[in-house]
């Protein structure tokens, strides 16, 4: 039986049809079965199923302890155990196959501002008793529980698996008098935050209950479960306690004839009888307030406030008032001085026990005290008799001092006149003085004048003498000059007729031409000699004219002697 091959093109070709099948299977099921897309602002969390059917050679993952995520090895996609995987893929294109694993797109944790985010952690082991905070960041939690870090505003990728986020806004717990505020906390301008500890911190060392530092005006995210914070207004605030007036149809206040105020109640103000029996009534102004290293002892006592001004402030006025006013009379109180000794006791008083209390105080101020009119009345006609006394007093006081004011007047005009004559005097004699001085200092100048003068001729005179004296000897010394000078001439040639003819000999010119012409016996040296004298005196004139210089030794005037003209030829002449 003959075997059927097909032809090695249309394998070639079928192989190839099948690999493209298989590509296309593969790339449908990647795109559609195990394509997930993440949009933004979300991520996937993965959870490893493993194989749907067991692989000898993938071997055989045990599930993840409850409580932690799955272990994944480093640089590997295949988790080595079974379970949630602790980290999340971000917003994007996913190719994960359901068969091996859950894919669950969740939202990031987005919190606004004046929001904050309370996170519990899922994972870890128990807290130890008496704890129910969890210290550390997410992803760095050893306990479960809740986490004394708070999340600020922002956008966060976290686990559900792991973690759960509580977005709360500002809350508000009413505790008594006391708002305790947490979560979101706005502190205004103005007002401090005292906060207190809900439990222990260790990594701080503060322990629970109110702290000593206070917030200062701005913004902080508060654990509701770690703090809680109170708002305290700070500085001062006034406190009045004021009586009543009775006011008339008109609505003006109504008054007496003496010009005290009418009380309208015996409720208003603060009222006490005075110590000899008399109903009296005070107003009092208080400035008080709170600082900020006060508001955690103001917080700790009396729980706001508003609790001190009604438990502190508001009592011990009316109690200093009545204890300080009950032991003075009425009159006491009307009278000046003692009055004032009362306000300036009370108001250092009420000091002393509200700064013993941890309370900064401005001012106390006792205002008005009002008087019953039969006290008043025998009183006020008193003091008016009094000042009437005490006014006549002073007018008469008064003439007497303006008296005497005029009779000073008078001898302050009376000292002014004498000081004027006297100093037109003193001028007038200053002047004279001066006068005196004056042309004394000018006589005496030019008789100095003269004197300088009479020296100075003097000394001119003796220059003009001391110059021609010089004169003279310079001419001297120069004459004597130029006969030293023929000496030592005459001295160095040996003889006056050897110097002669030494001059005769440069006085020559260069192209003269001498003839010697026999004459006979002595008749030639006869004439030469007598001509050579007669060249000596003319080159001994030509040396001494002024227009000739020497730069060493001027030269030497021949010394005269008489000879006998001698004739001479010039050189071309027989």
């Amino acid at each position: 039986m003959k075997s059927f091959r097909l032809p090695g093109r249309l394998v070639a070709a079928l192989a190839i049809c099948l690999l493209l099948l298989i590509a296309g299977a593969w790339l449908t099921i990647e795109w559609t079965y195990h394509y997930h897309w993440v949009p933004e602002g979300h991520s996937l969390s993965l959870r490893y199923k493993g194989p749907p059917l067991p692989i000898p050679f993938l071997g055989v993952r045990k599930p993840a302890p409850p409580g932690t995520f799955a272990k994944v090895a480093e640089g590997s996609r295949i988790p080595e155990e079974l379970g949630v995987l602790e980290h999340m893929v971000g917003p994007g294109r996913h190719f994960y196959s359901p068969l091996w694993w859950q894919c669950d797109i969740v939202p990031d944790i987005v919190i606004k501002p004046g929001e904050v985010g309370v996170v519990a952690s899922r994972m870890g082991k128990d807290l130890p008793e008496g704890q129910f905070l969890v210290d550390g960041d997410i992803g760095e939690t050893e306990f479960k529980g809740v986490l004394r870090k708070v999340l600020a505003p922002g956008r966060y990728r976290v686990n559900p698996y792991a973690y759960q986020v509580e977005v709360v806004t500002e809350t508000t717990t009413q505790s008594g008098n006391q708002i305790k505020r947490a979560g979101w906390v706005r502190i205004p301008a103005g007002y401090v935050g005292v906060v207190t500890n809900l439990t222990d911190n260790a990594a701080t060392g503060k322990k629970s209950g109110i702290q000593t530092n206070v917030l200062t005006p701005g913004l902080y995210p508060i654990n509701p479960r770690e703090q809680q914070v109170d708002i305290v207004n700070i500085g001062y605030r006034e406190l009045s306690i004021i009586a009543n007036m009775k006011h008339g149809p008109d609505g003006q206040p109504m008054y007496e004839a003496s010009g005290e105020p009418i009380i309208e109640d015996d409720e208003s103000g603060i009222g006490f009888p005075s110590n000899d029996g008399f109903d009296i009534r005070m107003d009092f102004t208080a400035i008080w307030g709170i600082m900020p290293e006060q508001a955690p002892s103001v917080i700790h006592e009396y729980g706001n406030v508003e609790a001190v001004e009604q438990k502190v402030v508001d009592p011990q006025i009316e109690s200093i008032c009545r204890q300080m006013g009950s032991s003075l009379k009425a009159v006491d109180l009307l009278v000046g001085e003692t009055r004032t000794q009362f306000q300036e006791a009370t108001s250092a008083r009420f000091h002393e026990k509200l700064e013993a209390k941890g309370i900064t105080v401005l001012n106390g101020l006792v205002r008005h005290i009002y008087i019953p009119q039969a006290v008043r009345t025998p009183m006020q006609q008193a003091n008016i008799a009094t000042e009437l006394k005490l006014t006549r007093e002073q007018q008469q006081l008064t003439a007497r001092t303006e008296a005497l004011l005029r009779q000073a007047e008078r001898d302050v005009e009376l000292a002014t006149r004498t000081i004027e004559e006297e100093t037109i005097r003193m001028v007038a004699a200053k002047l004279a003085e001066g006068e005196k001085e004056a042309q004394e200092t000018i006589a005496e100048t030019q008789k100095l004048v003269a004197e300088i003068d009479r020296q100075t001729a003097e000394i001119e005179s003796e220059a003009t003498r001391m110059l021609g004296q010089a004169q003279a000897e310079s001419r001297q010394m120069e004459e004597e000059a130029k006969s030293d000078k023929f000496k030592l001439a005459v001295a160095a040639f040996g003889s006056g007729d050897a110097y002669n003819q030494w001059v005769f000999a440069k006085g020559l010119p260069d192209d003269i031409q001498l003839d010697m012409l026999y004459a006979g016996e002595g008749t030639f040296w006869t004439d030469l000699k007598g001509f050579s004298e007669a060249m000596l005196g003319k080159q001994a004139a030509t040396s001494d004219a002024p227009t000739q210089k020497s730069s060493a030794v001027s030269k030497p005037t021949p010394v005269p002697q008489t000879q006998p003209a001698q004739r001479t030829r010039p050189a071309n002449q027989r």
